[in-house]
């Protein structure tokens, strides 16, 4: 028979079996509703985006306007809303004529282009090659657009909201997710993300730089060169321009192929204007814009937004970047620096003397 010493080291192991088996499940049930709620915390990811463009902004306000700290993130925030307002007054009415038009002409435009190839018309069987099902009616064709525009200014909106209020106590959010680390771990956390936050701030201010100087060369270059709907070709190729490597290529097929409906010069011109203005962007621009952010190596960067857009669909495209940002600077400061004890730079910290960046 047992004695009771070996009964009560049977049930610590029992109990410590026990312990292991519900931390492995709980581990495992986590990550089952992470990847169910993927949608969700990319979403959330992009309020902090919001977030620290509101306070890069609130920054340059104290900074350089002088701007009372307590007051800077509402009236960056003000400016920002004013700024839209603006351009919408001034703008809004004839880019959305234009928006409209570039809807409706590019799937002709598809048309000739694919022709031109000896590949026919392509448009009509574009619904079958994303799965949308063609038997259906019209209306409810229209109606799965409209829910998913709306669907996506909804989701727009949320993220802005939310990108405000995080903005407005960065702290409250940051703490909340530091204590979820052991407390011995707290101070090495929150220094993790407080360069994980400058890191991103200095790639979204020269990143949005970048954005806005594409839009422009764009608008100018479509309107001399004589495309049709020239400033909705540009917003469009200033937005995607957000999304390095495959943006700019999206960006300038609608203009491309726009010039495909017109004449053989129209689409060199096209072709030369485009190449221009992404080797002054990547070339000229992006460098004296992002001399302090983070430099991801190319092909890195490149597989990581694929994989953003092969795992979570469009919002993985759009995101990806960034988060090879996160993780590559949590890579080098936790990984490469503590635990393998190279000396590395970490984009986010000051230059460390006697290191070489690169």
């Amino acid at each position: 028979m047992k004695g009771p010493q070996q009964w009560r080291w049977t049930d610590i192991r029992e109990a410590e079996f026990v312990r292991r088996v519900l931390i492995v499940l709980g581990i495992g049930l986590m990550a089952v509703v992470a990847w169910r709620l993927t949608n969700v915390l990319l979403l959330a990811f992009g309020s902090v985006l919001v977030a620290v463009i509101l306070q890069a902004l609130a920054d340059l306000l104290v900074r350089y306007a002088r701007v009372p700290t307590r007051w800077a993130l509402s009236t960056a925030a003000v400016l920002i809303l004013l700024l839209f307002a603006a351009l919408l007054v001034l703008f809004g009415a004839q880019l959305r004529l234009q928006i409209a038009n570039v809807a409706e002409r590019l799937p002709f435009a598809l048309n000739n282009f694919t022709k031109e190839l000896g590949l026919g018309e392509v448009s009509s069987q574009l619904p079958e090659m994303l799965g949308v099902d063609t038997g259906s009616g019209l209306m409810s064709r229209i109606a799965g657009i409209g829910g998913a525009v709306l669907g996506g200014l909804a989701d727009f909106v949320l993220v802005l909201i939310a990108g405000i209020y995080i903005a407005a106590s960065p702290r409250t959010y940051r703490r909340g997710l530091v204590k979820l680390f052991p407390v011995g771990q707290h101070d090495r956390v929150e220094d993790s993300l407080q360069a994980v936050g400058q890191a991103l701030k200095l790639w979204l201010v020269g990143q949005l730089i970048a954005m806005t100087a594409v839009a422009v060369l764009s608008s100018l270059a479509f309107w001399f060169i004589g495309l049709p709907s020239p400033f909705a070709l540009g917003l469009f190729a200033g937005l995607a321009d957000f999304i390095p490597f495959v943006g700019p290529i999206l960006g300038a097929l609608p203009a491309v192929l726009f010039a495909f409906t017109l004449d053989g010069t129209t689409v060199l011109w096209t072709v030369l204007a485009v190449v221009a203005i992404q080797q002054t962007e990547g070339n000229v621009i992006t460098p004296l814009v992002q001399k302090r952010a983070v430099a991801i190596p190319p092909a890195l960067a490149l597989f990581a937004i694929l994989t953003g857009g092969v795992l979570f669909g469009t919002l993985g495209l759009i995101f990806g970047f960034p988060l090879a940002v996160v993780t590559f600077v949590l890579v080098k400061k936790l990984y490469v620096r503590e635990t393998l004890g190279e000396e590395t730079p970490v984009p986010g910290e000051p230059a460390n003397p006697g290191i070489v960046p690169g």
